[in-house]
Formats: C-alpha cells, sequence, structure tokens
C-alpha cells in the first residue's frame, strides 16, 4: 500500500505528519492482516492413490491420510498434481504422481509456492517398490541411504557388446544429480526408531515367498536400510537386477535394495531450493525384482490369475507404521529438529 499526500504552501507541518503516520498504521495493518505462511515440520509425499484418500482400497497416501489429514482441507497449488493436505501440528503431504517427471514437477510447485514454510522441514518420501530376492521379502520396509537414477547413461544390447560384460556406463555431466546420499546421521536415527515396528504379514505374502529358494525372500518382513534405484521404466529379471547392484557399487553407494520410480527426481528438486539434509525415503517392498527360479521374467511380469504376489496391503501400512514412528517424534520433540538434524 502505497502513501501519498500534497504539501500546500500555506498547510501546517503537523497537518502533514498526522496524514503520514495515519497511512504508515494502516500499511502495517494490512501486511499484518496478510495470511502468513504455514510452518511446515514434516511433507510426506504419496506417489500414487488407487482411488480417494479414504474408504476404498489403499494405495502409498490413504494410511497417511487417515493418520493425519482426515480433517484437513484441501489445498490447491498451481503445478502440483493433487492439492495439499495440512493438519495443526504442521505436518502437510500430498501425491505427487508416477514416474521422475510427475513427481518432481509436483514437489517443485509445492516447494516454491508462498502458502507454505518449507525452510525447516523434513521431507518423507514415501512409496512401494520392487526387492531383489537375495536383499529382501514382500512387506519390507526400507530406509533409503542413496538415491541413484538408473538412467542418465549409455546402454547397450548384450550381444553387442563384450560377453558377461556390464551393458551400462555412466554418462559424463551428471556426476552431482545421478546419485544422492542422504543424511547418514538421519537415516541412522529413522533405522534405529523404527527398526522394532511391529510390521503387518498375510498368509497370501508367505505363500508367495516360498517360491523363491533366498533366505532373505523367505523371513518375516522387517525394517531395512538401503540403496533405491529409480527408472521410469520397470525393470524386472537377474539380469537387470544385476545391473542395479553393479550400478550401486559403481557409484559407491550401499548395496542395490529398491527400484522404484522418483526418489533422485525429488532429490534433485529439494537439492535445488531446500537441501536434502532433511529428506527421508522409505519404501515398502509390494514385490521382487524378478520371478522364481520355476518363472519367466516375462511370466513374473505378467502373472496369471492368482499368481501375483500378496502383501499389498499389509506394505502400504507397514510403510506408515514405520514412517509414522520418525513423523511423530519430530514432531513432538521439534526443538531438538527445527535446526536440522545431526548425530547426538
Amino acid at each position: 500500500m502505497a502513501c501519498s499526500f500534497v504539501i500546500r504552501p500555506y498547510g501546517s507541518n503537523s497537518l502533514k505528519y498526522l496524514v503520514c503516520a495515519l497511512c504508515l498504521l494502516v500499511s502495517v495493518s494490512a501486511i499484518g492482516a496478510e495470511k502468513k505462511p504455514i510452518t511446515v515440520k514434516v511433507f510426506i509425499a504419496g506417489m500414487f492413490e488407487i482411488g480417494a484418500n479414504q474408504g476404498d482400497k489403499a494405495g502409498e497416501f490413504q494410511h497417511w491420510y487417515e493418520r493425519y489429514f482426515a480433517d484437513a482441507q484441501p489445498i490447491t497449488i498451481p503445478g502440483a498434481l493433487t492439492p495439499v493436505f495440512c493438519n495443526k501440528n504442521g505436518v502437510c503431504g500430498s501425491v505427487l504422481g508416477m514416474g521422475k517427471v510427475a513427481s518432481s514437477s509436483s514437489m517443485l510447485a509445492i516447494v516454491l509456492n508462498s502458502q507454505f514454510d518449507l525452510s525447516h522441514s523434513y521431507f518423507m518420501i514415501s512409496g512401494v517398490g520392487g526387492i531383489p530376492p537375495s536383499q529382501g521379502t514382500i512387506a519390507d520396509v526400507n530406509w533409503g541411504s542413496w538415491l541413484i537414477d538408473y538412467d542418465l547413461g549409455h546402454r547397450w544390447m548384450p550381444e553387442e557388446g563384450e560377453a558377461g560384460a556390464p551393458v551400462f556406463m555412466p554418462r559424463q555431466g551428471y556426476e552431482d544429480i545421478r546419485r544422492y546420499q542422504l543424511n547418514p546421521a538421519l537415516v541412522n536415527f529413522a533405522v534405529s526408531l523404527s527398526k522394532n515396528a511391529p510390521l503387518k504379514d498375510s498368509p497370501s505374502a508367505q505363500a508367495y515367498r516360498i517360491r523363491y529358494p533366498e533366505p532373505q525372500a523367505r523371513r518375516k518382513p522387517a525394517v531395512t536400510v538401503g540403496t533405491h534405484i529409480a527408472g521410469d521404466t520397470f525393470f524386472h529379471g537377474p539380469g537387470l537386477s544385476a545391473e542395479a547392484q553393479y550400478m550401486s557399487e559403481l557409484y559407491g553407494a550401499d548395496d542395490y535394495m529398491i527400484a522404484e520410480m522418483e526418489g533422485v527426481a525429488i532429490a534433485q528438486v529439494l537439492a535445488r531450493t531446500v537441501g536434502t539434509d532433511r529428506m527421508l525415503s522409505l519404501r515398502g517392498a509390494v514385490n521382487f525384482d524378478q520371478g522364481n527360479p520355476n518363472e519367466s521374467t516375462l511370466a513374473h511380469l505378467d502373472p496369471a490369475p492368482g499368481e501375483t504376489a500378496g502383501g499389498f496391503a499389509e506394505t502400504v501400512e507397514n510403510i506408515v507404521i514405520v514412517g509414522g514412528s520418525v513423523v511423530d517424534h519430530i514432531v513432538s520433540h521439534w526443538s531438538d529438529f527445527k535446526d536440522g538434524y545431526t548425530a547426538k
């Protein structure tokens, strides 16, 4: 609001000062009346929802919504796929969309929107993924220590290269965006706090596990930690799983644990804006990244009726059981987390 007045030749200076003071008071009042941005303590991001946010089959966001946002009003954000919901305790969340482009576009729109103060926020990137049977099992929940882009390189057909050699080579110029290490202190804290969470299981998941000979594939669900690799194309089969592990080793990361589609792209958005030190990536395993020894890769990708992996419903619930304990701890101990987290 601008103040203006006219100084007349024979007017009193006292009147001029009075008008200016009143104008300044109105300006300050108008500024104070502007709606302050929401201070976000934790932002929870799902990638997809199957239907509604409550009352039907749950996807990646429904259990988060029911736990934190059932009474929240939607906040529409230009450029974001779905509205943002915020509760009175400073927890906000939204569905960003599947794939690197959709999810990162939504995340950028939200971070840049003036309705939110995300300068001290923690980001819980939450979803499902695939897991190698040598590393884990259906309904596992895994904290990401590293996020890697499955793309950003060169690939060729195996028969066009050296026999038995890798068919991937990183492309120069992407060194800063092809992999991100998440804050080790924060990741270790999340693992320590949630490692004994009471995870759910199901007879259908148990029956599916025994098709695989690996001990890790046959065990009960657990909370684990490792590298998440994101590609817009679902990669399946023992060959591409081995390639994902090769990439993890090539980039100096931890063992490949989860195949997903979004994490590294969201990390790039946060790195360019508010930073990744407060970012957590949490994924539940809803499938193995390859078939069992009696199943071809194509049969695994397109299973016959009754041959699909069980445990989806339990896994999406497990994600929130594990992640919710961390969200609640951060909010209830906000003074310890507001200025960032380092190992205590």
